[in-house]
């Protein structure tokens, strides 16, 4: 099995490559003229679109208020569940839920890294 610190750089590498790849693919698009004029179409029906769905919003007012205030509750109530989950795995304890069809979930835990300099 690699040591950590080579599977890190190997990432880091990969990215570099990929960077590079995806500026070359850019750099075509920029420079082709039927890529130029789609993409100005594509802007002008984008800006319609928003119109469109502004007019919309405004008759739904309400309807997003109640939309605005069920995101807040999923979001704490997301954040409850994680802090719960974590206490009760700390403490040993089995950490399962189950929906409404009895269907199991076990949790996932990720492992992130971040520049500490």
């Amino acid at each position: 099995m690699s040591n950590l610190q080579e599977v890190f750089l190997r990432i880091r590498e990969t990215k570099k490559e990929q960077k590079k790849l995806k500026d070359a693919y850019r750099d075509a698009l920029l420079n082709s003229a039927e890529h130029k004029q789609v993409s100005d179409d594509l802007k002008d029906l984008r800006n319609r679109k928003k119109q469109i769905e502004a007019d919309i919003r405004a008759q739904f007012s309400s309807e997003f208020t109640r939309l605005d205030d069920l995101k807040i509750d999923l979001e704490s109530d997301a954040e409850m569940l994680s802090d719960i989950a974590l206490t009760q795995l700390m403490k040993g304890e089995t950490v399962k839920v189950k929906d409404e069809y009895e269907v199991e979930y076990e949790p996932m835990f990720t492992v992130k890294f971040k520049k500490t300099a």
